[in-house]
């Protein structure tokens, strides 16, 4: 019997990837069967910010960073929209299935804990990748802006998405309830997308401020962005590269080791 087991165990290979290909399908087709939700409501939320600004603000706000205020906020608004919808995106898959209870489907196949956070992550990720191309899309119709760094501007939603969607898949298995989801939305997330530079050069705060805004991954998710859109930064890009990398991957293995051991998912 044992014999049989391990022969089963094998007959994958060292990847099962008819079972993560299916899951990341599964995690992708999920929100493409509501994309009024999940592409269009955020193409409209990055418009009215935009419009919103612009009326508040008026025509007479200096530049920033050397480029119209307008043009430096757009990459901000488009990498929040970004990441706020890849922490959706794996969040709400996790703590839906294990409020409803069927959160068994996905642990009973032969999948291990990495195939399980790499396919949860392909969904974020191509929720991001897929938001940025609309809002691109819109930008360059609308306010003439191309990326000027497609390669780099392609990197940073790549990472924003995997970051952002390891601390969905994070919380989504911390939370117990929609309204535990709800604060780490409210307490975490929220503050380290608007105190990131996404409105602001970080260069105009105080030098305290500075210095923090320098630990948030989401900073140089957006400071990133902002350099392959237009051209401008407040820090390195290639730095900013490895800072996100890094975050994705601390993030990504307490996320697998929770997956793992089966931290409030089992019994």
């Amino acid at each position: 019997m044992q014999n049989l087991i391990d022969q089963d165990a094998r007959r994958f290979g060292a990847v099962n990837w008819m079972g993560l290909y299916t899951l990341a399908k599964r995690e992708t087709l999920r929100f493409l069967a509501v994309w009024t939700q999940t592409l269009l409501a955020p193409l409209v939320t990055a418009g009215l910010f935009l419009l919103i600004f612009t009326i508040a603000i008026g025509p007479g706000r200096s530049d920033v960073m050397g480029v119209p205020f307008l043009i430096f906020l757009a990459p901000g608004i488009m990498m929040m929209t970004v990441i706020q919808n890849a922490f959706a995106n794996t969040s709400s898959s996790i703590i839906i299935a294990k409020v409803q209870g069927n959160i068994v489907d996905t642990l009973m196949p032969p999948l291990s804990p990495l195939e399980i956070l790499l396919g949860y992550l392909a969904g974020g990720i191509a929720r991001g990748v897929l938001i940025a191309f609309v809002v691109a899309a819109a930008f360059l119709v609308f306010l003439s802006i191309a990326p000027q760094n497609p390669l780099i501007t392609l990197i940073f939603v790549i990472l924003g998405g995997a970051f952002m969607g390891a601390l969905g898949l994070f919380g989504g298995i911390f939370a117990n309830k929609f309204d535990q989801m709800a604060a780490i939305t409210n307490f975490i997330v929220t503050p380290l997308a608007f105190l990131s530079g996404t409105f602001y050069s970080v260069e105009a705060l105080p030098p305290i401020l500075n210095r923090l805004s320098h630990l948030n991954p989401v900073f140089y998710l957006i400071d990133g962005l902002r350099y392959g859109m237009i051209g401008v930064s407040d820090s390195s890009p290639w730095l900013g590269m490895v800072v996100c990398a890094g975050a994705s991957l601390v993030v990504g293995a307490i996320t697998w080791q929770m997956l793992r051991t089966g931290y409030r998912l089992k019994a």
